[in-house]
């Protein structure tokens, strides 16, 4: 049996692997499954149609699974899907799909999101993205591998972000973020590219270089939009070992649909 404080209310429909923690006066619906090694602090709700993966830590006063704040939502049996070895602390709100969109709002492995985030209907969020205090995603928005969300931001609905980008403290993020980019201000601006965060992943120095060069041509060198997605293909054709970097960014520049960040 999951280790199950007394005063936890956890419905028998419930399925949670024999290995899960859950703390006092936390209450799980029926709907609800818990994957081996997750611990489940106090006070923490847990319900909808809510898949949860192996060895999450999920902090207390956190709200998992709620009914979405769509004011289209009418109570369909759409879910919530969070995978392996994420870290959720205090205050954080993350709500069902919608059937206007794909009906799952769905988190990937080894996330850290911090205390009083939110993550609305229908977002994708990768894995290994940081999420600090305060930062709030809108419905439907898309969020690559390896993304750092500052404090206090907020990203529009719809909206992507590309893999390894570097969202500032405090930015409001109206457009799509092209991967690699660093980004901040309100108005939001590209600062640059998140050089420390790819040497931080052991990128090589001819994929730094790669990255440099894909930056220049898309906010240095006056060219268009058009211009920049040829040049950046090209890129992939003369630098071999950054040509799968310069095809992620060629694909998000193609399924762009906010507008990049310029």
């Amino acid at each position: 049996m999951a280790n199950i404080h007394p005063t936890a209310i956890v419905d028998p429909k419930a399925q949670l692997d024999a290995d899960v923690t859950v703390g006092p006066y936390t209450l799980i619906g029926p709907h609800v499954k818990v994957g081996a090694g997750t611990t489940i602090a106090g006070h923490v709700v847990l319900e909808g149609h809510t898949s949860i993966g192996r060895d999450n830590r999920i902090f207390q006063f956190n709200s998992i699974g709620a009914a979405n704040q769509d004011k289209k939502y009418k109570g369909e049996p759409t879910e919530l899907v969070i995978g392996d070895r994420n870290t959720i602390r205090e205050f954080c709100t993350l709500q069902v799909g919608t059937v206007q969109d794909k009906a799952v709002t769905r988190i990937g492995n080894d996330n850290w999101i911090m205390a009083y985030c939110h993550v609305a209907h229908d977002c994708i969020v990768g894995s290994n993205v940081t999420m600090a205090n305060n930062s709030t995603l809108a419905g439907h928005i898309e969020i690559g591998d390896w993304v750092t969300i500052g404090g206090l931001v907020g990203i529009h609905q719809f909206v992507k972000v590309g893999a390894h980008v570097m969202v500032g403290f405090a930015t409001a993020v109206s457009q799509d973020v092209p991967p690699f980019m660093l980004v901040d201000g309100n108005p939001m601006a590209v600062r640059g590219f998140n050089a420390v965060g790819l040497k931080r992943r052991d990128f090589s120095a001819a994929r730094i270089a790669a990255v440099k060069q894909m930056h220049k041509l898309l906010y240095r060198e006056g060219r268009t939009l058009e211009d920049a997605k040829a040049a950046i293909a090209a890129l992939a054709q003369s630098e071999p070992e950054a040509a799968a970097d310069a095809a992620m960014m060629g694909a998000f520049l193609a399924a762009a649909t906010r507008g990049i960040a310029r």
